[in-house]
């Protein structure tokens, strides 16, 4: 059974909730590991007030027994703080849509009469609830060695140049950062440029990169178009909102290449016999599979469309050209979003590993896990004949 999960939820709702399905059993999880990660979702610097009155905590409504993964759906709800200051309270009309976002496309398809239902389930505010199944997928990923994680390289015009760090180091790093930039001359670089759009009261996007290592070989498939392993993360990745565009290890630098300089080259066996490659500009999948070499995604994040700079718009109630209002926001996501699409990585390879190896247990998926075929000579006999393929 594929994995999948639903959110649901408005951003000033009670509550957010969340149901991840097809997890195996006897995967050991606490509250502690999805509140780790929903604490990390609420850290970055340029972010709005909204943060400093969510506190965010998970709580486990079922699908966990005595500290463990029972196979049975996983209930998760995270309490909305703020929803008391809205409670039976009347809201005033939004009737001029923002530029960029669903406002208008939300009214159009779902005939609202007021604009605000497209703005409380289009926020980000949904993505508590992607973090929190993702955190619950990093926990099965890290059971095989399997790590996910992320940082920032630029925001706006502001370029980190991270040279040949390791990708170990630059999560590290990330995460001792506001800005979940891995160097430090950049990092504040892009603190200045972060203050000096919100003195402009402006918005700053980006561009993440989200990398995954100790990937196995043999990950997704290329005998269907909807099994190919970058099209899952991609359309993962673009489902988060704010991001308009994902990148899969060196796509576009590989498009101006001739074909001899944009692939990794197949080299002879290692000490531990596996076939070696001196790059990786496929950024860890060949054909629709992984590889073996660390997954590499890199998304850019617009600036997101509230901005206390009025934009033009029209005011649909009175048909007349109007400002658009201010909704209480970031001035720039970028820092949060990483471990937002962290977390739909980490679902999409979670779901990739269930498909290749199956099991509805953990100690059914181990020992099958130990037995993968690997990128070794051993592991890839060749009779080395002629075959009749068609009669």
């Amino acid at each position: 059974m594929p994995l999948r999960f639903f959110t649901a939820g408005e951003s000033h709702g009670p509550a957010l909730t969340a149901i991840l399905d097809g997890m195996p059993a006897g995967l050991p999880l606490a509250p502690e590991a999805v509140n780790r990660e929903l604490a990390r979702r609420q850290k970055g610097y340029g972010s709005g007030g909204r943060m400093k009155i969510e506190k965010d905590t998970v709580q486990i409504l079922g699908g966990v027994l005595g500290g463990e993964t029972s196979g049975a759906p996983i209930a998760l709800l995270v309490q909305n703080d703020d929803h008391v200051k809205w409670k039976g309270k009347a809201v005033a009309p939004m009737t001029a849509p923002r530029p960029g976002h669903a406002d208008l496309t939300g009214a159009v398809k779902y005939g609202y009469k007021d604009l605000r239902p497209a703005l409380e389930r289009t926020s980000a505010r949904e993505t508590t609830m992607r973090v929190a199944a993702g955190a619950v997928c990093k926990e099965l990923l890290a059971q095989f060695g399997i790590v996910v994680g992320g940082y920032v390289s630029s925001i706006g015009e502001i370029q980190a140049d991270l040279g040949e760090m390791p990708y170990e180091e630059r999560f590290v790093r990330a995460e001792e950062s506001d800005v979940r930039c891995p160097q430090e001359s950049s990092a504040q670089a892009m603190r200045d440029e972060i203050e000096k759009t919100i003195h402009g009261k402006n918005t700053l996007g980006g561009i993440l990169e989200i990398v995954a290592l100790n990937v196995p070989v043999g990950l997704g498939s290329f005998a269907q178009w909807d099994r190919r392993l970058e099209a899952k993360l991609t359309h993962a990745l673009m489902s988060v909102q704010a991001i308009k565009g994902v990148e899969v290890g060196d796509a576009f630098e590989n498009a101006k290449r001739i074909g001899t300089q944009a692939h990794d080259a197949i080299q002879l066996p290692t000490a531990n016999h596996e076939l070696r490659r001196a790059s990786n500009r496929a950024g860890g999948i060949e054909g629709g599979i992984s590889n073996g070499q660390p997954i590499v995604l890199r998304a850019a994040m617009k600036p997101i469309a509230t901005t206390l700079l009025p934009q033009a718009t029209v005011d649909l109630a009175l048909g007349e050209d109007a400002p658009t209002k201010y909704e209480r926001s970031d001035f720039c996501p970028v820092p949060r979003a990483v471990p937002i699409l962290e977390a739909m990585v980490a679902f999409v390879l979670a779901d990739a590993l269930l498909e290749k190896i199956g099991g509805d247990s953990l100690n059914e998926m181990k020992p099958r896990f130990a037995a993968l075929r690997k990128a070794t000579l051993a592991d890839l006999p060749m009779d080395n004949a002629p075959h009749v393929f068609w009669e």
